[in-house]
């Protein structure tokens, strides 16, 4: 486990990229990239530069590498440097450029499968009963920690169960019919079709409320180190087949946390190694071993305003 220096508000980007590389699934697939031909392309290539940068990290004696070549690259690409980052943002940003820079189609589908959420929209008319129904795909699930009454969800089975349920469209949100010919009640969900080998959730800390200004909310959320979806969604959550049901079984691998406000604060990342089966916190340069109760600090606190909370939780397929 080596650390990575942070160069400059790169918190958020370090503990992305730690998550990233302790993923074993993950770098068997950036192993196999292919190398760009010239200088020019190298500089550019982020899955190339993240490749150089796991090597550094593994091939080195020392306790830190600076990810200096990668953030130039990043910076090549419209990312700004010593600038705050929402880390569900960032991450999205740096596997979008991962999927678009890959040249073989095999290693790009690799990747897709690895991360890839498949749900599939449902919008019901109240009136006549018809259906539409539009398959999409999302890299997290973003999970409220509010209800649609700001009443507070206490465990993160309940953010799931309350993402899923089914919400009434009614007067002003009323959609048009075309069975119907107008505007009539519609019942919208959202349902489960596949879940990927690492499945991201987005834990929304960062909510407006009612209020236009954003404030972070800090309260306990406790999470499972041990995830089975079967046992949480219902049959009317979920559109997918038996086979599939079946490997809904999830381990904790990795929490991503931020400590501070909305305007300022700090990242760090608990990820636990898949080949010791050890806890470390990775904290920009500094990396040390951690209890399961050191993780369990991250659920949050409604009077800790500088204390960490879990903002992503990556969760791996078991075997």
């Amino acid at each position: 486990a080596v650390g990575l220096y942070n160069i400059g508000q790169t918190c958020c980007l370090n503990s992305l990229l730690q998550v990233f590389f302790m993923n074993i699934h993950f770098t068997r697939i950036l192993r196999r990239i292919t190398v760009p031909k010239y200088p020019t392309q190298k500089t550019k290539n982020v899955p190339y530069q993240m490749l150089l940068l796991l090597e550094q990290m593994q091939c080195g004696k020392r306790k830190a590498v600076p990810p200096f070549d990668l953030a130039s690259c990043l910076v090549a690409h419209r990312l700004k440097l010593f600038v705050q980052y929402d880390a569900a943002q960032l991450f999205l940003t740096l596997w979008n450029l991962l999927k678009r820079q890959m040249t073989d189609p095999e290693l790009v589908k690799k990747l897709s499968d690895l991360y890839t959420i498949c749900v599939q929209e449902h919008l019901a008319c109240q009136r006549c009963s018809s259906v539409m129904k539009r398959s999409s795909s999302m890299l997290t699930l973003p999970l409220p920690l509010l209800d649609s009454s700001f009443h507070v969800l206490r465990t993160l089975e309940d953010c799931l169960r309350y993402f899923f349920h089914p919400e009434e469209l009614t007067g002003h949100n009323m959609c048009f019919c075309e069975h119907c010919g107008r505007k009539t009640p519609f019942l919208q969900s959202v349902k489960l079709v596949h879940l990927p080998q690492t499945l991201t959730i987005h834990l929304k800390r960062f909510c407006s409320e009612r209020s236009a200004c954003i404030h972070k909310l800090s309260h306990s959320l406790p999470f499972p180190q041990d995830l089975d979806f079967n046992a949480v969604l219902t049959e009317q959550q979920c559109q997918a087949n038996d086979n599939e049901k079946a490997a809904w079984q999830y381990e904790l691998f990795a929490v991503v946390a931020h400590s501070g406000s909305t305007n300022f604060g700090h990242y760090c990342a608990y990820i636990r190694s898949l080949t010791e089966c050890k806890w470390y916190c990775f904290n920009d340069s500094t990396v040390q071993q951690v209890s399961w109760d050191d993780v369990k600090c991250t659920y949050g606190h409604s009077d800790l305003n500088w204390g960490q909370t879990a903002y992503l939780l990556i969760y791996m397929k078991k075997h």
